[in-house]
């Protein structure tokens, strides 16, 4: 269980809180800027353009975080209604991808030009890790996950609509999967490994 694991390494431990924190707010306050930016006032009302934790973390999701090493945070809410181009409910779903990875580029650049401890090294080395492995993840193109926009934009409406209204069954399977076969989880390791030795060396 990941719990225990984060118990028994204090490093593993710090570097999970401060890239879970970092990374789930991030993306969810990227979100929620994007779509005031485009128009769409929703998530700013809701008090969701900002920085703080509390707004974006959701307990269920962040439980299952510490037990399972899979959660959530949050939705934005976003009212598509508001936007002027089809394409800008896509721009505020890789909003949050792209805030993670931006967020994982400055963390580097602090590791490779500021002297300081191993120790430090290695928490910051997870926090690029989580925010990596957030990015990738909801890039897959499975709803409820941000990457389903890119099928939004490109499907028939009626297709999408359809995708989306067998959502609870897609995204139980997609769990039962990534759990039970190697294929996924494996892929997205492969990818977030290969960004992190990009960005440290």
């Amino acid at each position: 269980m990941l719990l225990f694991n984060l118990i028994n390494n204090p490093i593993l431990f710090i570097g999970f809180i401060i890239g879970i924190l970092s990374g789930i707010t991030f993306h969810e306050a990227a979100h929620a800027w994007v779509a005031m930016k485009l128009g769409d006032p929703t998530a700013k009302l809701k008090g969701r353009v900002t920085l703080n934790p509390l707004a974006h973390l959701d307990l269920t999701g962040t439980i299952m975080l510490f037990f399972v090493g899979f959660g959530w945070g949050k939705p934005v809410p976003v009212n598509e209604q508001n936007f002027k181009s089809r394409y800008d409910e896509l721009k505020v779903a890789l909003a949050g991808a792209a805030s993670n990875f931006l967020l994982a580029i400055i963390v580097s650049l602090i590791i490779r030009f500021i002297p300081m401890s191993e120790n430090i090294v290695m928490i910051l080395i997870v926090v690029i890790e989580i925010n990596i492995t957030l990015m990738v993840f909801n890039l897959l193109p499975i709803p409820p996950l941000d990457g389903s926009s890119i099928l939004k934009a490109i499907l028939p409406t009626h297709a999408y609509q359809t995708l989306r209204q067998m959502t609870p069954y897609l995204f139980i399977a997609f769990l039962i999967f990534i759990y039970t076969t190697p294929y996924l989880s494996n892929l997205i390791s492969g990818l977030t490994n290969f960004l992190l030795k990009i960005l440290i060396g």
